[in-house]
């Protein structure tokens, strides 16, 4: 059990149907903004939204697999790990995430709020 679910510290996102498939949805933090997404076959993954190379907004590249490319230049991350995979180098901060119910919540790590 992490400390963001013994302390609480979820939001509730909306639906897994408020997020497309293939697409994501951005929830606003007082540490910046935190991009969910989903997968075509339903995985969900949250991610800071931006990428490690320049800050490009992750929310809207282009997903396929469990991966992001960065709309900017095209980096590809990781949505499991965070990760830029190789050659590229580079990690974006990974948040917690559950569905539960046909709804999503985004752990938030002591010290962030929702906005």
């Amino acid at each position: 059990m992490s400390n963001d679910e013994t302390a609480g510290n979820w939001i509730e996102v909306g639906g897994l149907d408020d997020i497309p498939r293939l697409g994501s949805r951005v929830v606003k933090t007082s540490r910046g903004d935190v991009a969910v997404f989903r997968t075509a076959v339903d995985e969900v993954f949250a991610l800071d939204d931006r990428c490690p190379h320049r800050g490009g907004p992750l929310s809207q590249g282009i997903l396929f697999d469990r991966r992001v490319a960065c709309p900017l230049h095209d980096w590809v991350i990781d949505l499991e790990t965070g990760r830029a995979t190789g050659p590229d180098e580079g990690c974006t901060g990974r948040h917690a995430i559950r569905v539960e119910g046909g709804r999503v919540y985004l752990g938030l790590a002591s010290g962030i709020e929702a906005a």
